[in-house]
């Protein structure tokens, strides 16, 4: 057969692989999110299943080493990877919607139920090397030099398929559709290698399965991702899986998982219970009098659909400088578009947050810190290295504002932080957030103390030009005061165990039965 094509087909092999397990971490991701816990069940599953395909890919290619069988296994590798995401669907909605609910066994049930599906695709792809391999020997004299080249172009090719898919398929026409995309081209691949080196009569008794394809290309994408409730928008970029949610006047910004709002926009109200509004209190941990006019400048790393932006503007003016930075240009797009983000002091600086508070020249009264992915925060964002940043990017009187999240019984995550924290700052304050997993953690570049803000709390009642906004914040901030966190454990760039952390808060209080008691 023809070798040159045979390393063609090789490619296009490995570039598929690359591509599902990729596709894979999204397609589960817009449900279970992108945890470590994620990615290791996904990666791992997808060896073994590729272990699998290349035992018995061996094994068929000493008993029937034949193109014809070679490229049929293909054609079914490439059917079976667009079938996956057309099968999966339902099941992720129904898990989507356990989410919500949190209806554990099911949402248990069908990341199980889903990652079973990728074995017939993934070991079929996995047959596909050995069998190559075989076909490609003349004699065992070449056969190191043979292999090696085979190995190389299908490493070159997984190289692709690493990067197609998610800087330019998802964000561009979805996750189903990427895996339609894959499938195609390796069908395509298949289907040219059954005619050059089988014959045309032998690949007709296949001809079903490419029409299969565009039968799915035509209607198999149809919908939603989601059958969330009062959903007005959904879009995918190649950081996030988003949804807008509209209740009445209210809209919401959903992502991933959907466990928690991002942004919430009202056209006339400004007051959320929400972590957003905490903010607005920092500065006045300060010595009194702090008055509002003091506040200059600000930085919201975590802008989202700018939430935070819009409650600061209201309270501090119209001449505060807000640098907002967002690593995801999709979300900015979704809350200009649908969270009237556009005020004119709001510089949005698409970037990751640490990176570009790292290299930002400007110095600010605020820090605001709410990157995260419920439950799980960024962890370069939780690091004694992070936190001398944004201590060298304050005002002398600046104060740095992280929300952090928790269980009703486990402070863990919130002890390491202040502690690490406190290596920085003088004074590290805590808030518990009515009526959420929240806590609010407040570190002063000076010395500051909760008589502080009581005293400028009492200065700026009295002051009738004050926006209520800031008044309801400090309340419900003095009203929910902690103790001083508990000194734990400092985390570094070296060593930050975050997520085994936060794993085991929510395994905790699911084992726990705090999930029953939400219900």
């Amino acid at each position: 057969m023809n070798k040159k094509y045979l390393y063609i087909t090789v490619f296009f092999s490995g570039m598929t692989s690359l591509a599902v397990e990729l596709s894979a971490s999204r397609l589960l991701g817009n449900v279970y999110g992108t945890s470590n816990l994620v990615w290791a069940c996904i990666i791992g599953l997808i060896l073994i299943y590729l272990t699998l395909g290349y035992w018995l890919g061996g094994k068929l290619a000493d008993t029937h080493p034949e193109p014809k069988v070679f490229y049929r296994l293909l054609m079914w590798a490439s059917l079976t990877v667009g079938l996956v995401p057309m099968v999966a669907r339902p099941l992720l909605r129904a898990a989507a919607n356990a989410f919500d609910t949190f209806q554990i066994p099911l949402l248990v049930g069908a990341f199980i139920t889903v990652l079973i599906l990728f074995i017939v695709p993934v070991t079929l792809i996995g047959m596909a090397s050995p069998f190559a391999l075989k076909l490609a020997l003349r004699d065992t004299e070449n056969a190191g030099k043979e292999s090696g080249r085979l190995s190389a172009i299908s490493t070159l090719g997984s190289f692709v398929g690493t990067f197609l898919p998610v800087l330019v398929l998802i964000p561009w026409i979805g996750t189903f559709r990427t895996f339609l995309f894959f499938s195609s081209v390796l069908m395509l691949v298949a289907t040219i290698g059954f005619l050059v080196a089988v014959d045309f009569k032998s690949w007709l008794r296949q001809a079903w399965m490419p029409l299969v394809l565009l039968l799915l290309w035509i209607f198999g994408a149809r919908g939603t991702d989601k059958a969330s409730e009062n959903m007005i928008y959904e879009t995918e970029s190649a950081y996030n899986y988003i949804q807008v949610l509209e209740y009445g006047p209210y809209r919401y910004l959903r992502l991933n998982e959907g466990q928690g709002f991002h942004s919430v926009y009202h056209p006339t109200e400004l007051f959320y219970n929400g972590p957003w509004s905490q903010v607005l209190v920092a500065p006045f941990f300060n010595a009194s009098p702090h008055s509002v006019d003091s506040v200059k400048s600000i930085a919201v790393v975590g802008l989202a659909a700018g939430t935070t932006a819009r409650q600061a503007t209201a309270v501090f003016g119209s001449d505060l400088a807000i640098d907002g930075f967002e690593i995801d240009p999709k979300i900015v797009e979704v809350g200009q578009e649908f969270f009237e983000m556009g005020e004119p002091n709001l510089n949005v600086i698409v970037e990751d947050g640490r990176w570009g508070l790292t290299h930002s020249e400007a110095a600010y009264d605020i820090i605001s810190v709410d990157a995260y992915r419920p439950p799980y925060i960024p962890w370069q964002m939780t690091t004694l290295e992070f936190f001398e940043t944004a201590y060298a990017h304050l005002t002398d009187q600046g104060v740095l504002v992280i929300n952090v999240g928790r269980s009703p019984v486990d402070r863990a995550l919130v002890n390491d932080l202040a502690t690490t924290i406190r290596q920085v700052f003088p004074t590290v304050f805590a808030m518990d957030l009515p009526n959420s997993f929240n806590t609010i953690l407040f570190a002063t570049r000076q010395p500051g103390s909760w008589d502080n803000l009581w005293e400028n709390y009492a200065l700026i009642a009295e002051d009738p030009a004050v926006d209520p906004l800031l008044l309801n914040a400090m309340t419900t901030t003095l009203m929910n005061m902690q103790p001083e966190p508990e000194m734990t454990r400092v985390y570094t760039d070296d060593r930050t165990p975050i997520e085994w952390v936060t794993n085991r808060i929510v395994v905790d209080f699911i084992l726990g039965g705090g999930i029953e008691n939400l219900q």
